[in-house]
């Protein structure tokens, strides 16, 4: 059984890691194609769930793969959706923070403090 200090179980998690890192600028547009529909075509349900749902799934995956800030700000993000789409929450300042976290994300989604880059 593979342990956690297991060098073939080490490679097998980092050739994950990698996989999901790849991923992520298609998980950026998504949530990029999601912002743009809420701000060109309106804030319908089905836009805003389109870019809560492209939120949602990088706030629950990305901690998983050590990418931890890309994920602690997708949730913080997504949960401000989610507010507008359940409680009708005021829409300011969300397209300012999803445009800073794609801009993040473009120069080092990688780093460990969202708006830092190490």
């Amino acid at each position: 059984m593979a342990t956690p200090t297991d060098p073939a179980f080490q490679d097998r998690l980092q050739a994950l890691r990698d996989k999901y890192a790849a991923s992520v600028p298609e998980r950026m547009a998504a949530i990029r194609d999601g912002l743009a529909l809420c701000v060109s075509a309106g804030r319908t349900p089905a836009n805003l769930e389109q870019l809560h749902h492209a939120l949602h799934s990088v706030a629950g995956s990305a901690g998983s793969f050590g990418l931890h800030a890309l994920g602690d700000e997708s949730r913080r993000i997504e949960q401000l959706v989610r507010g507008v789409m359940e409680e009708g929450a005021a829409w300011d300042g969300i397209d300012t923070a999803v445009q800073a976290l794609l801009h993040w994300a473009d120069k080092d989604f990688r780093a460990t403090k969202f708006g830092a880059h190490d």
